[in-house]
Order: structure tokens, then sequence, then C-alpha cells
């Protein structure tokens, strides 16, 4: 008996410890982390710190990034040239190197042109700057009532040496950038060699990474892309013959000098230049003939400017119409994005690119017809047969095991 009160005494002692024993621990459990907060904070870190490192490999990597799509863009200009070579027996690493001599040989030569007419020119300005000047000063003082003199003149141009001074004083600089802009030049010229001579086993590296239900995509839109791009050079340089030609016409009529060199510009800025190009090609040509006969300048002003509207209206759409089906507000909306994301190489790759997607997304999304308000609406095609409803209905309503039946009676009787 002594022994059972023991242990009745002790027992209330057990029971009051045991919740003490359970709050301690639930206490220590709310205490503690829980075990995936140390994962997700280590996972934030190294997302933040793998973001800063992408910016900043992008920002030093620019430079790199910007030659490889413009060789990239180079590249699909020429291919179907290179592969128009290579489908005759020419290997394709010597088709590429033959399109290659010719864009430089054409590039060397339409720099020729304009260099000796810049030099032309600039000469021209130099022996007949006084005389210049004092037709310049005539014609001020005729206009607004003025007396003012050649003195007054090298007054007002005094300030100029200093600016020829702080010029000179840059030459480092120029030349520092000149040298950065040869490299760069070399480097494009040797990743689109070889983004063109072997593109078709560029193409192979790419989709083996990739499923080949993907791998389908990605070469349509490759093909797509080439397609585009040598459209858009094709469309460009036949635009720009007709422009060079109508131009050197008018300007043989007018009996301006240089009349070849300056079509040439007008004709290539024009169309190899968006946007501002229309406004510098037909800058040059205007200054040339002011300098020389101020009636011929108003003569080429309304020619350019008639002729723009010729191409614009009535050239440009048929040309361009099997290559870049554009309108010129998406155009012009390109250019302006392109711009703004890479600068001059932005607007220059725009519209090529803007139409190769424009053609991809074109294939895979499906367009209706517009139809009339007032109209009536067309009848809803027929809705598909589906295998399944067919066996939920036969479930359900047992119609089969009825035609099943019927039959088997039919063939009974």
């Amino acid at each position: 008996m002594a022994s059972d009160e023991d242990d009745n005494a002790t027992r209330p002692t057990d029971v009051q410890a045991a919740p003490v024993g359970d709050a301690v621990l639930t206490a220590e459990m709310t205490t503690a982390p829980p075990p995936w907060l140390l994962r997700a904070f280590l996972l934030a870190a190294a997302t933040v710190a793998g973001l800063f490192a992408g910016f900043w490999a992008l920002t030093r990597l620019q430079g790199l990034l910007t030659i490889l799509l413009v060789s990239l863009f180079l590249a699909f200009a020429i291919e179907p040239a290179v592969n128009w070579l290579a489908r005759r027996g020419m290997k394709r690493g010597l088709a590429t190197g033959v399109v290659f001599l010719v864009v430089i040989a054409v590039v060397v030569a339409f720099f020729w042109t304009l260099g000796s007419l810049l030099v032309d020119q600039v000469t021209t300005l130099v022996n007949n700057a006084p005389q210049y000047a004092d037709q310049g000063i005539d014609w001020i003082n005729r206009t607004f009532k003025t007396n003012l003199s050649g003195t007054d003149l090298e007054k007002y141009t005094s300030n100029w040496s200093k600016y020829l001074e702080g010029a000179a004083g840059n030459a480092w600089d120029i030349g520092t950038r000149t040298v950065g802009v040869v490299f760069q030049s070399l480097g494009v010229l040797l990743f689109t060699y070889y983004f063109a001579a072997d593109g078709p086993r560029f193409r192979n590296a790419v989709c083996s990474l990739l499923p080949p239900r993907k791998q389908r995509h990605v070469l349509r839109a490759w093909d797509i892309a080439v397609e585009k791009t040598g459209g858009y050079i094709y469309s460009r340089g036949l635009l720009a013959l007709a422009s060079t030609i109508a131009h050197y016409v008018a300007l043989r009529v007018l009996d301006v000098p240089s009349a070849f060199a300056l079509a040439l510009w007008v004709g290539v800025v024009s169309q190899f230049i968006p946007t501002v190009g229309t406004y510098l090609a037909g800058a040059l040509p205007i200054i040339v003939a002011l300098v020389h006969s101020p009636s011929d300048a108003l003569w080429i002003l309304g020619f350019i400017v008639l002729y723009q509207q010729f191409e614009n209206y009535v050239l440009q759409p048929r040309i361009t119409a099997t290559t870049l089906d554009m309108h010129p507000a998406v155009a012009f909306g390109a250019v302006l994005a392109g711009a703004a994301l890479l600068g001059a190489t932005g607007a220059l790759l725009a519209i090529p690119v803007t139409a190769t997607v424009q053609a991809f997304a074109g294939a895979y999304i499906r367009r209706y017809e517009v139809h009339d308000p007032a109209a009536p609406l067309p009848p809803a095609p027929p809705k598909p047969h589906r295998k399944w409803a067919r066996q939920l209905t036969i479930r359900f309503t047992g119609t089969e095991q009825a035609k099943g039946g019927s039959s088997r009676s039919g063939e009974a009787g």
C-alpha cells in the first residue's frame, strides 16, 4: 500500500513535468528558422550576383557583340550569292572569297570616287574663297542695307583659329579612334567570312543542341532571315542604281561638275542610310551647285523632291513588294527603336531584322478575313468530331449495344 501511495504521489509530478517539456520544445521550434530559409537566401543572393555579373559582362563585351551582330547580318546578306556559286560547283570557301572581293571592290570604288570629289571641291573652295567672301558681303549689304567690309568679316572669323588649334590638339584622339575603327572593320570582315563560308556547319552546330521539333523552327527562322536580308540588299541595290542614273542625267543636263560622283553619292546614301539618308544625299549636290550657280541649286532641289515622290509611290512599292512587305510607319518606328538600342548600327539593321520577325510571325500567326459589321455573319464552321465525346455517349446511353442487339436479332431472323 505504501508503495502504491508513493507511485501515486510521484505521478502528478510526472504529469506536471510533461507540459513543461512540450513548451520548451515548442519554444525551440518557434525560435529556430525553417530549413528552407537559408537555401532561399542563398538562391536569391546567387541570382542577384549572377545578374550583376551578366550586366558587367555585357557592358564589357558590347563591342564584340556588336561586331558579331553586324557580321551575322552581312553573312545573311551575301549568303544567297554564295549559295548560288556553290550550287554551280564552286567550293563554299572560294565562293565566299569571290563575293567578298566583289563587295570590297565596289566599296573601295565608291569611296575613291567620293574622295576625288571631296578633294576637287575643297580645292575649288579654297582657291575661290576671297571671291566668294566678297560676293557674300555684297549680297548682305544689298539685301539688309548694311555697310560690312572685309575687315568686319575678319573680325567675326578671328576666333576660328582657336577652334582649329583645339582640333589639332585632339589629333592623337582622332588617330586612336581611327585605329580602333580599322580593327573593328577587320574583325567584322573576319567573322563575316567565317559565318558565310561555314554557314551550314554553324547551323548544324546550333541545331544539334535542340530537340528535333525545335530544330525545324530554328531552320525556318534561319531561312527567313537569309531571304529577307538578301532581299533587302537586292532591293536597295536596284533602287540605288535607278536613283544614280536619274540624278546623273539631271546633273549632266544642268552642267554641274563631278556629276557621276554626286549621283553615286545620292543613290547609295539615300537607300542604305535609313530615315536621314535622303536629306544627307540631297544636301551635297545642292551645296556643290550653289557654289557654281544658285539657280542650278534650285533646279536640283526641285528634281530631288520630284524624284523622291516618284520613288516612294511608284518604284519602291514595285521593287520591295516581294522582298520587304513592310508599312513605311513600321519601318520608321523600327529605325527609331534600333537607333535607341544600338545607335547607328541598330538603325542600319532595324529594317531587315523587323522584316524577318514580321515574316516569321506571319508564318505562325493565323489571320482572318475582316467582314463588314453591317453584313450578316458567315455561318459558323462545323465543330470537329471528338472521339472521346462519342465514346462517352456510347458508354452512358448504350447506343452501340442497342445497335449490336438489333443487328444480331436480324441475323438470327
